[in-house]
């Protein structure tokens, strides 16, 4: 069963940038409201692309370094990376079927 990582500045590189997939990172924070509303979608898409693509999970106020780097102004932010990159992204909460199609760009390489 795919399930987000939690990432951290420590572990950032490894499992995102190093990443032979797709990595959707969820920047979030404990007391955003909107933020609530992504997660159950994020875990949803992590069981339904699992072994297409990784999902990944950065709390803001932990991780304020890498939210700097990223330029992460407004949370949820969603960052789709490949092969290093961000390749797309996404602000704010957004129905499921828009995560998806950004996905299937990247997965299946459209």
């Amino acid at each position: 069963m795919g399930k987000p990582v939690d990432v951290t500045e420590d572990t950032f590189d490894d499992e995102v940038l190093n990443s032979d997939l797709p990595v959707l990172v969820d920047f979030w924070a404990e007391w955003c409201g909107p933020c609530r509303m992504v997660s159950p979608i994020v875990e949803e898409l992590a069981d339904e692309y699992e072994g297409k693509a990784k999902f990944a999970k950065v709390d803001v106020d932990e991780n304020a370094d890498i939210s700097m780097e990223y330029n992460i102004r407004s949370i949820p932010s969603l960052l789709l990376f490949k092969n290093g990159e961000v390749v797309d992204q996404v602000v704010g909460a957004v129905p499921k079927s828009q995560l998806k199609k950004k996905l299937d760009e990247q997965v299946n390489g459209n």
